[in-house]
């Protein structure tokens, strides 16, 4: 298994992750990178990995460079034009009209006209230069730092290697102003509205280069959550995302919470809730050994958890406790979002679903 593969199955908590061929009808090889996304009638049944809302309008996107969209609060949903056919993983818009997704590939996408074309701003194939270019500049100031050399080799490296760069999430705080993450430490902020991308790997505290799978703010904070435990913090005086330790060794793949409450939760049922902006942090007890992959918060401050098979978990006190919610039809969820409507949108391996929350 490849780690690219590795990393989809890592977020989606083993829920699989089907390859499609890479070949076209007379067996020629045919890139991904090169390759509109496919219209397909079931594309809102096939495997979906990331949700958000923009304005009225819901967003989905997943396998094969399938981004949908949904102006009724998920009731229909209609497939945007998408120039790559890369698996994606995430979505986030600033604005109603502004939008990113990102996913396999090293693939940055980017709409203008709230979410029904895309165009491509970053791919794999340019990862590896732009990090090379940039760290070589730095040495040439610093030729003795080691730090800037193993960054150095690791870009070449990189390079070698091919396109195959998962970015796993995406926020923007502005139109301009967003920050793109993935496996091995990957991450990149833009200040022009993903034109340039500057990287940020030798600003975290992240030494191991474990794997970023989730990037989002809560309140006036920004947070990042990784393999085995790893929550960063960004420290905006020092433009650094420094460590905020937590007593858990193992994978968290998100982040939620509201003003005053931030959760991280991961593996095997492990939700942890800090009240001093990641300052410590307390164990939430599910009663569920089972990995949380998705999380959304209502418009009257309930915190929503969804377990990998399925499992709803609703908390009405700042996550100090969750409830199960009862009659929940299960199926593998890579991604959650509560609609305008206040219904529960649930996305996964088995595509798009609807279900009341109580």
């Amino acid at each position: 298994m490849t780690m690219i593969k590795w990393v989809l199955l890592a977020s989606l908590t083993a829920a699989l992750a089907v390859p499609f061929p890479r070949t076209s009808s007379a067996g020629e090889f045919v890139d991904v990178l090169d390759t509109d996304a496919m219209p397909s009638a079931l594309a809102s049944h096939g495997m979906l990995t990331g949700i958000t809302q923009a304005g009225s309008r819901l967003f989905a996107v997943g396998q094969r460079g399938h981004i949908l969209y949904s102006d009724d609060n998920g009731q229909g949903w209609q497939q945007a034009y998408v120039p790559v056919s890369s698996h994606l993983v995430a979505v986030h818009f600033p604005t109603a009209q502004q939008g990113w997704a990102v996913g396999h590939d090293g693939v940055v996408l980017h709409s203008s006209d709230a979410g029904q074309t895309w165009t491509r701003q970053l791919d794999g194939r340019q990862v590896g230069p732009n990090l090379l270019a940039y760290y070589q500049e730095q040495l040439a100031d610093q030729p003795d730092n080691p730090d800037l050399q193993a960054r150095v080799a690791d870009a070449q490296r990189m390079i070698e290697e091919g396109a195959d760069k998962p970015f796993l999430d995406v926020w923007f705080e502005s139109e301009r102003v967003g920050y793109i993450v993935g496996a091995f430490n990957l991450i990149l902020r833009t200040d022009d509205g993903g034109i340039h991308w500057t990287p940020w790997l030798d600003r975290t505290d992240n030494p191991t280069a474990l794997n970023l799978y989730a990037i989002r703010p809560i309140g006036d904070d920004l947070f990042i959550a990784g393999e085995q435990g790893l929550v960063l913090k960004l420290d905006r005086a020092r433009g650094r995302f420094v460590s905020t330790p937590t007593p858990y060794n193992g994978s968290f793949f998100g982040i939620t919470g509201k003003p005053g409450i931030v959760l991280v939760f991961g593996l095997r049922g492990n939700v942890y809730r800090s009240t001093d902006s990641g300052g410590s942090w307390i164990k939430v007890d599910l009663g569920l050994p089972l990995s949380v992959t998705a999380s959304s918060v209502t418009a009257d401050g309930r915190i929503v958890l969804v377990t990998q098979a399925g499992h709803v978990l609703v908390s009405s006190d700042d996550g100090a406790s969750f409830h199960l919610q009862p009659n929940t039809a299960l199926a593998p969820v890579a991604a959650a979002h509560v609609a305008s409507g206040g219904s529960l949108v649930l996305a996964g391996t088995r595509g798009l679903r609807l279900i009341p929350l109580e």
